[in-house]
């Protein structure tokens, strides 16, 4: 039998230590330099819909999104920036916009000056920013308005878009090299040198590295974990993760966070986005909520209250303690927002919502608050624990208004500010 280990001989790891790349200022918030985590994301309206994407910026932004991205891929796009740089301050937004630029970037931005200067970061793809002997130029072109307008830039190679020269060049040498590897090493080492080679460049034109971010998106995840340990390993340029293509439903999010969650445990990223692909006419916020929800279970941020709810058995047939834990969490989800500024620290806030006798005391008492519903055949009575010690007993149809009045009260209780009174 094979011996059990003792607690002293167990390894408890934790994630290793981040590793420390240039801090980035985009707009206001910072990238690298040991700062938190930053959350990104990307509208998908027209972006000459200045309505439309105005108000999904500000729905992304709300959601928690800390940057936002939007496409500018013609005229009228970027004609449109700076009107909705202004339709968003009149909102009171100020999350920083990146601009997302293909193939003709060079020429908006010069054919655009005031969105150029609206925009707080610009997004280049090192395998379409031009091709040929206009590659440099072009390239160079976006550096130097980003130089001239102070912006900070993210070169970003893509598996769907990589430079095809550089690609073929190192198949070309590892076909006759003595020890070739496979071709998706080969490609993953493109990527690497695409990015790498970009940032080299741009900081020749005179952009400095603190205003330099570096992705290399693929869309399979053991080839993401591989190209970024590299580029990690080869560079102290902050970095953004994400996996491209993720996919749609719980597809995307699992392929999301197996991929993102072993680079963060490895301390590797400095900002991250989750790219869903959203249901038809879905809510597009659902890809910060998986990104922040991917940094708070991984213990890296806090971005809102926890609700710690059992699965369910056949000792639970009652639906109640799933609707109390669904409403529970919606509703802190929803308020949020509104609860950042007047209750400071209530995102630390933890709540359990339980289904029966097995676990449900037990887990109330490791909670800040927490209720214990009876489950099949339990006497109908609901324990509520608070700070650990049992508070009161609920009973009747009324269980679960009770409850979420009760959670009300707490955070008013232990995150309010003197004197202020509740809405």
């Amino acid at each position: 039998m094979t011996k059990l280990e003792t607690p002293s001989q167990i390894d408890i790891a934790g994630p290793a230590p981040r590793h420390m790349t240039t801090a980035v200022k985009v707009g206001n918030v910072t990238v690298g330099g040991g700062a938190p985590i930053v959350v990104q994301s990307m509208t998908n309206t027209d972006t000459a819909d200045v309505a439309g994407t105005v108000a999904q910026v500000a729905a992304l932004a709300r959601a928690g999104s800390e940057m936002v991205r939007i496409t500018v891929d013609r005229d009228e796009a970027a004609a449109a920036v700076p009107h909705i740089r202004d339709g968003l301050a009149k909102r009171g937004i100020t999350v920083p916009l990146i601009g997302d630029f293909h193939y003709i970037g060079h020429k908006l931005l010069a054919d655009h000056p005031a969105c150029a200067e609206a925009l707080d970061k610009y997004r280049i793809n090192p395998g379409n920013v031009g091709f040929k002997d206009k590659r440099d130029t072009q390239f160079s072109a976006i550096v130097e308005m980003a130089i001239k307008h102070g912006k900070a830039v993210r070169i970003g190679a893509n598996w769907g878009s990589l430079d095809q020269e550089l690609l073929t060049r190192l198949m070309e040498d590892n076909a006759t090299s003595a020890t070739p590897r496979d071709a998706r090493a080969v490609t993953r080492e493109a990527m690497v040198q695409s990015a790498l080679l970009s940032a080299e460049r741009a900081v020749e034109i005179g952009l400095p590295k603190n205003r330099i971010i570096l992705s290399a998106k693929v869309s399979a995840v053991q080839d993401l974990i591989a190209v970024y340990r590299d580029l990690a390993a080869r560079s102290d340029y902050a970095i953004h993760l994400g996996l491209t293509e993720a996919g749609m439903g719980s597809k995307g999010i699992v392929a999301s966070a197996a991929a993102l969650s072993v680079l963060l445990q490895s301390g590797i990223g400095d900002t991250i986005r989750v790219s869903l692909t959203p249901e038809p006419n879905g809510d597009r916020t659902l890809e910060v909520q998986v990104a922040q929800e991917i940094l708070q279970t991984m213990g890296f941020r806090t971005f809102v209250p926890l609700v710690a709810a059992c699965p369910g058995c056949g000792r639970t047939t009652s639906t109640v303690f799933q609707e109390l834990a669904r409403e529970i969490q919606d509703f802190i989800r929803t308020e949020m927002p509104n609860w950042k500024t007047r209750y400071p620290g209530v995102e630390t806030l933890n709540v359990a919502v339980m289904g029966c006798i097995v676990n449900g005391p037990g887990e109330s008492k490791h909670a800040d608050i927490g209720i214990s519903l009876p489950g099949t055949g339990e006497t109908p009575a609901a324990p509520v624990f608070v700070d650990g010690k049992k508070f009161t007993t609920l009973r009747g149809p009324t269980i679960a208004a009770d409850f979420k009045t009760m959670v009300i009260d707490y955070i008013e209780r232990r995150y309010g500010r003197p004197g202020q009174a509740a809405e």
